[in-house]
């Protein structure tokens, strides 16, 4: 299934349906009356986060969504039905922007999470709810009022506990496919890694969902490359993994063109907790893999881990380290219990 993480699609909730003129015309009956019934409402359409969804893609061929119109009042005091609500399904994580792309309509962040983007219009009053002491006999309906129509755009940003960057080849897609069951495109030359991948990691009989995404380059938060598309899926980690590739020149530079490119791009980012490692150590030497770690920890200001995802060394250490501080971000999401005061007569 190809990746597809923003979409522009049309949207129109149900007209209400008209209300009925109607008189009851019964034998024996001298004075039947108004018995008209009310339109029913038109339909809403919904926006939900279901599981199982990870890509938009559904929304580049279906872009018009309607729901259905509120059936018409009838005679004998018969109310017309309710429009069936449009449901747009779309996976957890999805943001809803206007059309201008900036205003945040909604934010679905977990799944069951739904939002009415359009409510339908409500349906017209038969005559037989116009019936008075002084009027007997209304010979007048109202009309359902029309639904509203707009134009959103759905954005995926991915649900991830940890996020890999680094530069292009700096051995992102090997660690994934080394710790998970993806299996990411691999190869020995830049931007192999075309869109976003998820995988599954277990580690001490626990579990998180690690992300890769694209090699940023420098400018990539002006659009250069392609990691600027997918920084947004980054920004809900509670974990920055950065590797840095072991056999470069300079890994202070590498190092610094990525945490450049994420200060840049959003504060969110450059915020996040980081853990650097230094990758591909299996081409090294011992002395080349002291000399590499020296210039690292000079820039980083801490020490980098040193793994290779080919040999495994290394590899064990740094998810739990990544698990340790996701444990620890996710304790701080929660809300602390309340706590229970004494009852005192």
């Amino acid at each position: 299934m190809k990746f597809l993480d923003e979409a522009k699609i049309y949207i129109q909730s149900g007209a209400g349906g008209n209300g009925c003129v109607s008189f009851r015309r019964e034998k024996f009956i001298e004075f039947g009356g108004p018995n008209g019934g009310d339109g029913g409402r038109g339909g809403d359409v919904i926006a939900r986060a279901v599981p199982g969804l990870n890509t938009l893609i559904d929304y580049r061929f279906m872009q018009h969504h309607k729901a259905e119109r509120g059936g018409n009042g009838m005679g004998k005091d018969r109310h017309g039905a309710n429009g069936k609500d449009m449901i747009i399904k779309v996976p957890v994580g999805t943001q809803i922007y206007e059309e201008d792309g900036e205003t945040l309509l909604a934010d679905l962040d977990h799944v069951g999470a739904e939002v009415v983007l359009a409510k339908g219009g409500n349906g017209g009053f038969g005559n037989a709810h116009f019936k008075s002491s002084t009027n007997r006999a209304p010979r007048h309906a109202n009309p359902g009022q029309p639904g509203e129509e707009r134009t959103i755009r759905l954005r995926l940003k991915l649900i991830a506990d940890a996020g890999l960057v680094g530069l292009p080849n700096a051995g992102k897609s090997t660690f994934l496919a080394a710790v998970s069951a993806a299996k990411p495109k691999i190869a020995d030359y830049p931007f192999t890694t075309l869109h976003p991948q998820l995988g599954v990691v277990a580690v001490d009989g626990r579990e998180f969902v690690l992300a890769d995404i694209p090699g940023l380059i420098e400018g990539a938060h002006e659009g250069v490359g392609l990691g600027v598309r997918f920084l947004g899926h980054v920004e809900r980690c509670r974990v920055l993994l950065h590797l840095v590739d072991g056999t470069s020149d300079d890994v202070a530079a590498a190092y610094k063109t990525v945490r450049t490119e994420l200060e840049a791009y959003a504060d969110v980012l450059a915020d996040k907790p980081e853990i650097v490692a230094l990758s591909k150590c299996d081409s090294l030497t011992e002395d080349d893999i002291k000399k590499q770690v020296k210039a690292l920890k000079k820039v980083t200001k801490k020490t980098p881990l040193v793994l290779s995802s080919h040999s495994g060394q290394g590899v064990p250490e740094a998810l739990r380290t990544l698990l340790s501080v996701i444990d620890e971000a996710r304790a701080e999401a929660e809300p602390e219990p309340e706590k229970a005061t004494a009852w005192r007569p």
